[in-house]
């Protein structure tokens, strides 16, 4: 699809800093444009026509404050402070195109982990920013790239999975559970993974669903020890 088709999937929002109050416009994926193809073990969608994961960081060009938009009104006064303080006096505004890329959207992933890092958010929000960097790497085929960011991601919702109340990011304790097996699988270790996706199979009220997806892990690595 071209560029300007693609911009037809587009809407622009205007949003208002926290930190200082700039106003300005972020580009917005249409409700009923997104069309997905299928879904990772890891819970990666991937889709068709125009990627949503693409636009979900929102960039203040005045302050340099950077967020996922579930996140982005979420500070409180001395993180704001935090911002102004640590953020700003660093900060080069820079221009995105309205169509962005895998690379273009890993910078700005980027950018935001560095915020959450920097005003100390949540361990899950870390863990979930690394882990759709990782997910941008994947459909670049960029394998080391990926299995780096996995690696933080799973230190991440480790720690948020003791510390950290459910759900977090759409996640309850059984995905979590999951998640962490299946990240794990990924990065050849695999017996935590077992670990965690037997957790998950005999953990009362799991779902049925999830249930599935620890017992396909199991699968997965019983078939590459034969």
């Amino acid at each position: 699809m071209d560029q300007i088709e693609i911009t037809k999937h587009l809407f622009q929002k205007k949003v208002t800093c926290p930190v200082c109050n700039n106003i300005f416009k972020v580009n917005v994926v249409k409700v009923n444009s997104p069309r997905i193809l299928s879904k990772d073990s890891d819970f990666l969608l991937r889709y068709s026509i125009i990627n949503p994961y693409f636009y979900d960081v929102w960039i203040c060009n005045n302050c340099g404050y950077a967020a996922l938009k579930a996140d982005f009104d979420k500070l409180r006064s001395h993180q704001k402070d935090v911002v102004l303080n640590k953020i700003k006096p660093k900060w080069k505004p820079r221009t995105y195109p309205d169509v962005l890329t895998e690379k273009l959207a890993i910078e700005r992933y980027k950018l935001a982990l560095l915020n959450a890092v920097v005003i100390e958010f949540k361990e899950s929000t870390k863990a979930i920013i690394c882990l759709k960097i990782a997910w941008m790497y994947r459909l670049l085929e960029m394998k080391k790239e990926e299995l780096h960011f996995i690696a933080q991601a799973l230190a991440g919702f480790n720690d948020a999975y003791i510390n950290e109340s459910f759900p977090m990011y759409g996640l309850q304790r059984d995905s979590t559970m999951y998640l962490i097996g299946e990240l794990n699988r990924k990065l050849g270790n695999n017996e935590e993974a077992l670990i965690w996706y037997s957790k998950t199979i005999t953990t009362l009220g799991a779902s049925y669903k999830i249930k599935d997806l620890a017992r396909n892990g199991k699968d997965a690595i019983k078939s590459t020890n034969v």
